[in-house]
């Protein structure tokens, strides 16, 4: 959005051409945008949702103006009451968003020169829309991460609460998408906490980055008023104003921070969902979810369909698609600003519409999900899913080389599969055609049950280590 100077800015109660009357570029221009240009000029469209951060960022300017004696105090009083009529107006719904206006700066703007006069004209003074667009982003961006930090700790204590109900119940563990140990169901649930839990660190950080103010960077090269950018800064809750006024309006890495986090957490929501539709499906019925989060079809009556976890794992593309176009935005951008910065917006909007509907149903999901304890233990000793601790014992008991061992293991495994059992299914016999100093022992290491419980290894799946994380999670999310 480029800079204007505020004394061109026509007062809106004069009657004249409309076009001409809101256009930005004052007297250089003697006709108005061709229609077109209008079109593809104005963002009042979709930037007007940065009302809240475009109207705090003008009182903090318009109250550090006051305070250096740029502005009266007559003067800020007026555009403080004239804000907040504003506010009050967009909040009501009565606030009348005209293209003509351009973007949501001018179109706050040119309602408040229409209330209090003069006082309004001289807001803009020390400021561009330069600064005032990076600022109401940067700050729109930061209340985003807030409110996503608040939805994925949800989503979390949704998997917690699955995990510590269900530390013990044993399902197959899967590489490749075949049977490969089993697990158990809390287990599986934590891993997911884990990386969510890695998600909402990637966007604090990217909100500490954030945290500088570009306000009083101007159009490029700051201001020859004797401004106070610190006092802004702390007013908006920054932790100091941003060091160069080049990069101050030319930044948008913690937009595309933003949207670098958004795409690993989406990412990670899919691959639950994911595995929420196979777990749904038949042969599995690993678990259930109720009527409000599936939906029937409309010729098999017999269908449950998992359509909201489908619509998470799409809404990825939507979130990734994001980061990368504002990448292409960005590439080639010579410093400082440039129109093709207003690019930045929509897909930023979306992907945290989308990152925020997908978290919504993910704990929804979650906590409606009932798993199959029948179907999930008989699963999880599939597919001679116990073959490693078959091989384990072998090592600890017969000191066989790991590669040996693996080796006995996998003619035991073969033996069972052309017999049609599983290893439990063999005789100490069988066991001892292959290697004869197999015991009866062996037997008690061979069950589902035996073997998750032996996973006691920090990090690993036994039940009880599973209802310590799941406990150590809670009071952290509870902090």
């Amino acid at each position: 959005m480029p800079d204007s100077p505020s004394d061109t800015i026509p007062d809106p109660s004069t009657p004249q051409d409309k076009t001409a009357a809101n256009a930005l570029w004052g007297g250089r221009f003697a006709g108005g945008p061709a229609a077109i240009m209008q079109e593809i000029n104005a963002s009042i469209g979709f930037d007007q949702r940065m009302w809240r951060q475009d109207i705090a960022g003008s009182r903090a300017h318009a109250a550090m103006l006051a305070a250096k004696g740029i502005i009266s105090d007559a003067d800020l009083a007026d555009i403080t009451r004239g804000l907040d009529q504003v506010a009050a107006e967009i909040e009501a719904g009565s606030f009348v968003f005209d293209i003509a206006h351009e973007d949501i700066h001018m179109s706050v703007e040119a309602r408040l020169i229409a209330l209090v006069g003069d006082a309004g004209r001289r807001l803009h003074t020390a400021r561009s829309r330069n600064d005032q667009v990076a600022l109401d982003v940067r700050l729109w961006v930061r209340d985003a991460i807030d409110q996503i930090d608040v939805q994925v700790a949800d989503v979390m204590r949704a998997l917690v609460d699955q995990a510590e109900r269900h530390h013990d119940l044993p399902m197959p563990g899967f590489t490749h998408l075949q049977i490969g140990q089993p697990v158990t169901f809390g287990h599986h649930m934590m891993a997911y906490v884990e990386m969510l839990g890695r998600d909402r660190s990637r966007f604090a950080d990217a909100r500490t980055r954030l945290n500088e103010c570009p306000l009083g960077a101007a159009a490029l090269a700051g201001t020859s008023f004797p401004i106070d950018r610190h006092m802004t800064a702390r007013a908006l809750g920054f932790d100091r104003p941003m060091a160069n006024s080049l990069d101050a309006v030319s930044d948008r890495d913690y937009a595309l921070e933003f949207l670098s986090a958004a795409s690993t957490c989406a990412i990670h929501l899919s691959r639950l969902a994911e595995e929420i539709v196979i777990w749904m499906s038949a042969p599995w019925r690993f678990i259930r979810l109720s009527d409000a989060f599936t939906t029937g079809s409309s010729i098999m009556p017999q269908k449950r369909n998992p359509d909201a976890a489908e619509l998470v794992r799409a809404k990825t593309g939507r979130v990734t698609g994001a980061f990368v176009a504002l990448s292409m935005v960005m590439k080639g951008l010579p410093l400082t600003y440039g129109k093709d910065m207003q690019e930045d917006k929509e897909p930023l909007f979306d992907a945290a519409d989308s990152l925020a509907l997908s978290l919504a149903a993910t704990a929804g999901m979650v906590r409606d999900m009932v798993p199959d304890p029948t179907n999930l233990r008989r699963w999880a000793g599939a597919g001679f899913a116990t073959a490693t601790d078959l091989a384990d014992w072998l090592v600890r008991t017969l000191n066989l080389p790991f590669r040996t061992a693996h080796h006995v293991t996998g003619r035991l495994v073969a033996m069972a599969e052309a017999k049609g059992t599983d290893l439990e299914g063999l005789t100490l016999a069988d066991m001892q055609s292959v290697e004869p100093r197999i015991t009866r022992e062996v037997f008690g290491v061979l069950s589902v049950e035996s073997s998750v419980a032996s996973r006691s290894c920090h990090g690993g799946t036994a039940p009880a280590n599973v209802a310590a994380q799941a406990a150590a999670w809670r009071a952290r999310l509870a902090a």
